[in-house]
C-alpha cells in the first residue's frame, strides 16, 4: 500500500499528543472534589507515594481502583493482573519531582526494577487519580518501542499502548480512541492473528518513521508509527483502505 513521504505523513497524523495502573487516591475534601480544582503539592504528593505503593505490591484490584473511571471504563482487573505478569517487578521508588497546577497534578518518579532503572512521570486528577501516564524510553531502539506499542494495542491493553504516545498526543489518543481506531481496523481486515516484524523505514533528526507488519485472518498491513526524538510517539496511522492480499 502507497502512502505518503515522512513529513506529508507527519502533519496529517499529529494529534497535538498502562500498564503502569494505579494510584490509591489521595483524600481530598469533598468540596475540593466536586469543584475539580487540583490537587495541593502536599495532596498529589501523598496520592503518588499510594500510587506507588500498589504498583510495588503488585495488587491488581488496588491498581484497578487507581485509574480514573475514563481508564477504567477500558480495562479491568483480569487485564492488569495479566499485564502485571509480564512486566519486571518494582523493587523501590524514588519520588523526583511533585508539581501541581489547574489543569492537575504531575509526578515525576523513579522506579528500580529487576530489569532496571525506569523515569515514570503521571498525571493525576483531582481525585488523586490516574489520568494519564508515560515512560521515558529515550535510551530504547525506535523499531522496539513501536513494536512494543502495536503489542500493546493488539492485545487490548489500551492504557499500556496510551503510555507510549508523547503527553500532547495522550490528550487526543485515548485509550478509548485506540480502542475504537482499533476495532474499527479490524472491520476491514478481519480478526488479529499475530504481529509481525518492525522496520524503522524513515528518519530525519527530530523524527523516526517505523513500519509494524500486523496480520490479520484476512490480510496483512503495516501500521506506520512516528516517533520523536526522546522515542515518544507523536503520530500512528491505522489505514482506513487495509491493503489487501500481494
Amino acid at each position: 500500500m502507497l502512502r505518503p513521504a515522512l513529513p506529508v505523513l507527519l502533519a496529517a497524523s499529529l494529534l497535538g499528543a498502562s500498564a503502569l495502573p494505579a494510584a490509591v487516591q489521595a483524600q481530598p475534601s469533598a468540596a475540593q472534589t466536586n469543584s475539580g480544582s487540583a490537587l495541593s503539592v502536599e495532596q498529589a504528593r501523598a496520592a503518588a507515594i499510594r500510587i506507588l505503593n500498589a504498583v510495588k505490591s503488585g495488587n491488581a484490584q488496588a491498581r484497578f481502583a487507581q485509574f480514573s473511571p475514563e481508564m477504567q471504563a477500558v480495562t479491568s482487573p483480569s487485564m492488569i493482573a495479566a499485564t502485571m505478569r509480564t512486566q519486571p517487578k518494582v523493587l523501590s521508588y524514588e519520588l523526583l519531582s511533585v508539581r501541581s497546577g489547574m489543569s492537575g497534578s504531575t509526578v515525576e518518579a523513579e522506579l528500580t526494577t529487576k530489569a532496571g532503572k525506569r523515569v515514570v512521570f503521571m498525571v493525576l486528577n483531582s481525585a488523586g487519580k490516574i489520568e494519564r501516564y508515560y515512560i521515558d524510553r529515550a535510551d530504547d531502539a525506535s523499531s522496539t518501542v513501536a513494536l512494543q506499542f502495536v503489542q500493546a494495542v493488539s492485545t487490548g491493553n489500551f492504557i499500556t499502548a496510551q503510555s507510549f504516545l508523547s503527553p500532547s498526543v495522550q490528550k487526543e489518543l485515548t485509550p478509548a480512541v485506540l480502542q475504537r481506531k482499533w476495532l474499527g481496523l479490524q472491520r476491514e481486515t478481519g480478526t488479529f492473528v499475530n504481529v509481525g516484524r518492525a522496520v524503522e523505514a524513515e528518519s530525519t533528526p527530530d523524527t523516526r518513521l517505523v513500519l509494524v507488519n500486523v496480520q490479520f485472518n484476512r490480510l496483512s498491513d503495516n501500521l506506520y508509527v512516528i516517533l520523536n526524538s526522546d522515542n515518544q510517539i507523536t503520530g500512528v496511522d491505522f489505514p482506513e483502505n487495509p491493503a489487501g492480499p500481494s
